[in-house]
């Protein structure tokens, strides 16, 4: 049910939503878990929100909770994408509609920049300075350089790997 409440409220994106819902309201994960269990569904096929509601369900509810929780996310959008489609496709040049969904559009972004900058305030609270150059450099490479992801994340993963180890082995536990 977390997850079609999230779908629901989830224009523009879930993932503001899943965040929200799964750290801030439930407390259900750390922001340090979700920033983690999000960056593994980069790895998997597949849109990433989508993959972040199975392995999350399936963590708390084993192959039903991934399920349950796959079946709220795209469930009730679904449904609701299927109607604005016939909608649109009938009245899809009416000129007020298309301000609208530049309006719609621009806010879309205004919550992906929010939720980019709440996912990284574990990094600057805990003063990740290489957790932080990792995520300059990455963002550079693909936002600006327009490097294709795959690359970059072939040498973006196992340098941070690297540097999570040599980190950790210098901390005493």
């Amino acid at each position: 049910m977390a997850f079609a409440k999230m779908s629901l409220a989830g224009f523009g994106g879930v993932l503001v939503w899943a965040r929200r819902g799964i750290v801030d309201q439930h407390r259900w994960m750390t922001a340090e878990e979700f920033n983690e269990t999000f960056a593994l569904c980069h790895f998997l096929p597949g849109p990433n929100i989508v993959n972040l509601s199975v392995v999350f369900g399936a963590r708390f509810g084993g192959i039903l909770g991934g399920l349950a929780a796959f079946a709220g996310l795209v469930g009730p959008p679904m449904v609701i994408a299927t109607i604005l489609a016939a909608i649109y496709a009938r009245y899809g040049e009416v000129d007020a509609l298309r301000r609208i969904l530049t309006g719609v559009s621009c806010a879309a972004v205004g919550l992906l920049i929010a939720v980019v900058l709440r996912m990284m305030m574990p990094l600057v609270r805990k003063r990740d300075a290489a957790g932080m150059i990792i995520l300059a450099a990455v963002f550079i490479a693909i936002g600006w350089l327009r490097l294709p992801l795959p690359a970059v994340l072939l040498v973006a993963v196992p340098l941070s790997l690297l540097i999570t180890y040599l980190v950790r082995q210098r901390v005493p536990s």
